[in-house]
C-alpha cells in the first residue's frame, strides 16, 4: 500500500533524523568496529542465502510484470555465484585501509605552525539507485568504512532483495555495537520518495545517483544537496593501426560481450582506416558468434551484410545489451575527436603498440577511466582494488572515476601551534 503525502514526508524526515543521529557515532567508529560488521555482515549473507534467493525470485517476477527486457532483468537477478561475489565485497571493503583520519599531506610555515591535510568522514549520503541488488551492499560497505552514514533507495526492481540484504548489514553492525541507523532502505517503492530525499537538505550532506538518462536528469534538476553524479556508459574501444590484431580481438570481445548490462561495457568501436581490412573481419566474426548485433558505418556494412546501418543517434547510445556500433576513422585525431564529441567522459581504451599514440589518446581523451591494451569492463571500483564501488563519477570536479571508501571521505585541516598569534 503506498503512503498518503503526509505519511511518506513523516517516514522520510524520520529516516534523515535517524541518519544524522548516527553520523557522529559512525564517524567515531574505530576501524576494528567497522571490520567487524562488514565481517558479520558478510557471514550472515551467506547464512541466509536461501532467503535472499527466495527475495530475488519475487524481483524477478516483478521486472517480469514490468516486461523489462532480458538485459535489463539480468541487473537485477541473483544466483549463489553473485551473493557470494557480494559477501566477498564486503569482506575484500573490511580488509581496505581505513580511509578517517589518514595524512594526506602536511608542512611546516614559516612561524612553526605545522598543519595537516587529513580525510574525514562526509556525514549523511543518500543513494539513489537502479536495479543491481549488489549496490545495496556496496554502498551501504563504502558509506560505513568512509565513517559516513547511508541511506538507501533502490530500484523497484530489487526492491525485496536488497531488504534482505540490509537486514543482514543490520546483523553486522549489531555484531559490532554500532547503530543500525548507520544504514537505511527508503521502505517504499513509491517515486514520491526520491524527490522528498533529495529535498532534505540539513540532514543529507550528498546525493550520489545511479541509474539512467532519466533518474540522473531528475536528481540534478531537483536536487537541494550537493551530487556526485554517475553518467551513463557511453564507453569506446579504439583499433589504433599499430594495434596487435589478436590482442584487438580478445579485448573488443571481452570489452562489449563479458557482460553486456555493466556500465563498463563497450557500446561504440572505433577502428584505423590502415587496419580495418585486417583487424575488423576477426572482431565481426567473433562478436556475430557471440550474439552480437552490429551497427556500422558503409566501410563495417560492406565488410558483412549482417551488419545494420548505424544512424547518429548509435554514436551517442549507451545500449546496455548485446549491440554495438562500429565506425572506422581516419587515425588517431579523429578517434580522439569522435570520443570527446560523443562519449560520456566515463570510461575510453585504446590498443595500440605505438608508444607515443598511446600517451596521446590517454592525454586527450577527456574520461574519468583511461586504458591501454585493456579491457573497458576492468572501469570497477573492484577492479581498481577499492573493494567495491558506490559509483564512477564523470563529471570534472573529484572525485572522478570509480568511488570508493577514501574517494568517498572529504578533507579537514589540522592546524598545530605553539601559542603562535598572527600580527
Amino acid at each position: 500500500m503506498t503512503p498518503g503525502p503526509e505519511a511518506l514526508a513523516a517516514t522520510m524526515d524520520a529516516i534523515g533524523r535517524r541518519a544524522r543521529a548516527a553520523a557522529t557515532p559512525i564517524a567515531d567508529a574505530t576501524p576494528a568496529a567497522k571490520r567487524l560488521a562488514l565481517g558479520a555482515a558478510a557471514t550472515v549473507l551467506r547464512g541466509r542465502m536461501a532467503e535472499l534467493l527466495a527475495a530475488n525470485a519475487l524481483d524477478m517476477e516483478a521486472c517480469r510484470a514490468a516486461s523489462l527486457s532480458a538485459a535489463m532483468a539480468d541487473r537485477s537477478r541473483l544466483d549463489e555465484a553473485r551473493v557470494e561475489a557480494i559477501a566477498q565485497g564486503l569482506e575484500a571493503v573490511a580488509a581496505l585501509p581505513d580511509p578517517v583520519g589518514a595524512l594526506d599531506a602536511s608542512w611546516t610555515r614559516p612561524n612553526g605552525l605545522e598543519i595537516r591535510r587529513v580525510r574525514a568522514p562526509i556525514g549523511v549520503v543518500a543513494i539513489v539507485y537502479e536495479a543491481r541488488p549488489n549496490v545495496t551492499a556496496d554502498a551501504g560497505a563504502i558509506c560505513l568504512k568512509a565513517g559516513s552514514v547511508a541511506i538507501l533507495r533502490g530500484g523497484s526492481e530489487s526492491f525485496e532483495s536488497s531488504r534482505v540484504i540490509v537486514g543482514c548489514m543490520h546483523a553486522g553492525l549489531r555484531a559490532s555495537g554500532l547503530p543500525v541507523d548507520a544504514i537505511q532502505l527508503v521502505p517504499t517503492r513509491d517515486r514520491a520518495a526520491v524527490g522528498r530525499l533529495l529535498a532534505m537538505s540539513g540532514l543529507v550532506d550528498v546525493v550520489v545517483p545511479r541509474g539512467g538518462k532519466s533518474l540522473i536528469a531528475r536528481v540534478m534538476e531537483e536536487a537541494r544537496v550537493p551530487v556526485l553524479a554517475h553518467l551513463d556508459g557511453i564507453c569506446h574501444t579504439y583499433v589504433h593501426r599499430a594495434a596487435d590484431a589478436g590482442m584487438a580481438r580478445r579485448i573488443v570481445l571481452n570489452a562489449k560481450m563479458r557482460r553486456t548490462t555493466v556500465c563498463g561495457a563497450t557500446e561504440t568501436l572505433l577502428v584505423d582506416r590502415d587496419v580495418a581490412l585486417t583487424h575488423l573481419p576477426p572482431i565481426l566474426h567473433d562478436l556475430f558468434r557471440a550474439g552480437c548485433e552490429i551497427r556500422g558505418d558503409e566501410v563495417v556494412q560492406r565488410m558483412d551484410p549482417r551488419v545494420i546501418p548505424a544512424t547518429e543517434e548509435d554514436w551517442r547510445t549507451e545500449y546496455l545489451d548485446a549491440i554495438l556500433s562500429v565506425r572506422v576513422v581516419d587515425g588517431l585525431d579523429a578517434a580522439i575527436e569522435h570520443v570527446n564529441r560523443h562519449g560520456s567522459h566515463h570510461t575510453d581504451a585504446i590498443v595500440t603498440e605505438d608508444d607515443a599514440a598511446a600517451e596521446a589518446f590517454c592525454r586527450r581523451v577527456d574520461s574519468a577511466i583511461v586504458l591501454r591494451n585493456a579491457s573497458t569492463q576492468f572501469a570497477d571500483g573492484g577492479e581498481f582494488g577499492f573493494g567495491a564501488e558506490i559509483g564512477i563519477a564523470t563529471g570534472r570536479l573529484p572525485p572522478r572515476g570509480p568511488i570508493g571508501p577514501e574517494q568517498l571521505t572529504t578533507w579537514k585541516y589540522l592546524v598545530l601551534g605553539d601559542g603562535q598569534t598572527r600580527p
